[in-house]
């Protein structure tokens, strides 16, 4: 889709943020992409649920235990273990919807982000987050964190070298992790930056894929 055919809910089409050079250098193909709506939290419209219903449909136990040998789930999986996580023990987010889907017999509806975001990461399989555009400075990127530095009003300090998403000011999440307090899209959110992490196996096409599903689901 061209800049001329963006909805005018979209501010702006798809697109790459930055990465800290040290992290480029140690995980080749680690990227991050982003666009704002201006659209906010709140109620799933009836449209949105019915499309969250019809994917707990499609998607059943063959389905889940199957992604594994999916390329898109399989390189997140790989990439959980080159830092240093167990992806049997802490899923990557296309496996933990997957096994919410089991447990709880279907995708619980719970908002517009979050059943947008439950829609898009498994149409496309690429993790997506939400943040609150209006609490974000400048572009948005991937970097560790400095010693002593840790989220806004927290007084524990993230431990040094902890891959963070970053505006230009501050650390805003632990990347497949926590979100600081205040900078996750809620209820008071007017505008939503969609933001989706790819690592190497995961192409470019998919991440904006992933981000287009992910805005249409939000504007049903």
């Amino acid at each position: 889709m061209s800049e001329a055919q963006i909805p005018e809910e979209w501010e702006a089409a798809p697109e790459p943020g930055w990465v800290d050079r040290a992290l480029a250098e140690e995980f080749p193909g680690l990227s991050i992409m982003s666009t704002t709506l201006s659209v906010g939290a709140g109620r799933s419209p009836q449209a949105l649920k019915e499309r969250l219903r019809a994917l707990s449909d499609r998607f059943g136990g063959a389905q889940a235990i199957q992604l594994r040998q999916q390329a898109i789930p399989w390189a997140y999986r790989v990439f959980f273990r080159h830092i240093g996580l167990d992806p049997d023990r802490q899923p990557t987010p296309i496996e933990e919807l997957a096994l919410e889907r089991m447990r709880g017999g279907h995708f619980k509806s719970q908002n517009r982000v979050n059943d947008s975001l439950v829609i898009a990461m498994v149409e496309s399989g690429v993790s997506i987050q939400a943040f609150d555009a209006d609490r974000i400075e400048g572009r948005l990127g991937l970097r560790l964190s400095e010693d002593g530095e840790g989220f806004e009003g927290r007084v524990s300090p993230l431990p040094e070298g902890t891959i963070v998403i970053a505006d230009e000011e501050r650390p805003l999440a632990v990347l497949f992790g926590k979100t600081a307090e205040g900078r996750e899209a809620g209820s008071k959110t007017k505008r939503t930056a969609l933001v989706a992490i790819g690592v190497r196996g995961v192409p470019d096409v998919a991440l904006e894929e992933g981000l287009w599903v992910a805005a249409s689901a939000m504007h049903a």
